[in-house]
């Protein structure tokens, strides 16, 4: 029996983790792609790195040649793009070097197939926010981009040429459009995790208070894990195409922060409004305060996805609560 060859840009981070693992267990040989001057620690993958069927090669999105080197030496049977410059925030305070890793880059691996082997799968990962500001309860595969960040802008670039190259050039390309998916790996600048940490320190005595930004967005959270069996599902079908992939369940940061705080047993008590709005403890300190630091140029308030295609069509859906998620990731916080 032939294996299959998959090559996984962006590796190194939370879905690049669970992505390995389902691929490893599928007796896949994986080509993780790390960037050299990366900051990420290749901590999440250790367990992965003395393994013979995985290997890990230095490249990065914005080094055409690095992409189409590793791609023309591998040839692999599948391509996963998870690389991304991946904070919406700080998408505004580097917006061209945004552009440059999630559009250009994209464009990059795209070109290199059509060059090298067309015959390559192709899964780009997309996010629920390229659909920004929308009034549409909730946001499926027909539902109108409208971003409002450089990262969701850019993403919008991404998923299109994508569909481009699939039409223009016959390439098995496929979006995966995932709303807001999370686990203990996720990294430390993300909200989830921020609140989290933070109330698991506070909780133990060792942080005094949380800040946070816009506490009424609305976000469907899912495990990662879950969202990983979707993305490898969608490079199974028999025909190239693009899935939202949601739990069609939403939650503000708020209801977030509660449900983490009743988990571990914090109690907290909010008051006050807008900016002013604080929580306090059980002895009246302030432990969770507002600062307009924390909001975006341009806020996107709600987002929810449908998830109903991927369902009827790859047989996906998603498994695992929120409540659960929060669970699994207060366990995995340092004591």
């Amino acid at each position: 029996m032939i294996r299959k060859k998959a090559i996984i840009f962006g590796v190194t981070g939370q879905d690049g983790y669970y992505l390995t693992k389902l691929l490893l267990k599928k007796n896949y040989i994986v080509h993780g792609i790390k960037r050299r001057s990366s900051s990420v620690p290749t901590n999440r993958i250790s367990s992965f790195l003395n393994q013979k069927n995985f290997k890990i090669h230095y490249g990065d999105l914005t080094d055409t040649s690095s992409i189409y080197n590793i791609i023309k030496i591998v040839k692999p049977d599948e391509i996963y793009n998870l690389a991304a410059q991946s904070h919406v925030g700080v998408s505004f305070y580097t917006p061209i070097f945004t552009a440059n890793v999630n559009a250009i880059g994209v464009l990059a691996i795209l070109e290199a197939i059509r060059t090298i082997k067309k015959e390559i799968k192709f899964y780009q990962a997309g996010t629920s926010e390229m659909f920004g500001k929308t009034k549409e309860k909730f946001q499926s595969e027909k539902t109108v981009f409208n971003p409002q960040s450089p990262y969701g802008a850019a993403k919008v670039f991404a998923h299109q040429i994508t569909q481009n190259y699939r039409d223009a050039y016959k390439i098995f390309a496929s979006n995966g459009i995932l709303f807001n998916h999370e686990s203990h790996l996720r990294g430390d600048n993300f909200v989830t995790k921020k609140i989290v940490s933070s109330l698991t320190r506070i909780k133990n005595g060792k942080q005094k208070k949380l800040v946070l930004g816009n506490l009424y967005s609305k976000r469907d959270w899912g495990h990662a894990a879950d969202y990983v069996e979707a993305i490898y599902k969608i490079l199974q079908q028999k025909k190239p195409d693009d899935f939202v992939i949601a739990t069609g369940r939403d939650c503000t940061i708020k209801e977030f922060v509660n449900k983490t705080a009743k988990i571990i047993n914090l109690g907290i008590k909010w008051r006050g409004n807008g900016l002013n709005e604080i929580a306090t403890d059980k002895n009246g300190k302030t432990i969770i305060s507002i600062d307009k630091k924390y909001f975006r140029p341009l806020e996107v308030d709600y987002l929810k996805g449908n998830a109903a295609k991927a369902k009827k069509i790859l047989k996906w859906k998603s498994k695992i609560s929120l409540e659960d998620l929060i669970k699994e990731m207060v366990q995995n916080e340092p004591k």
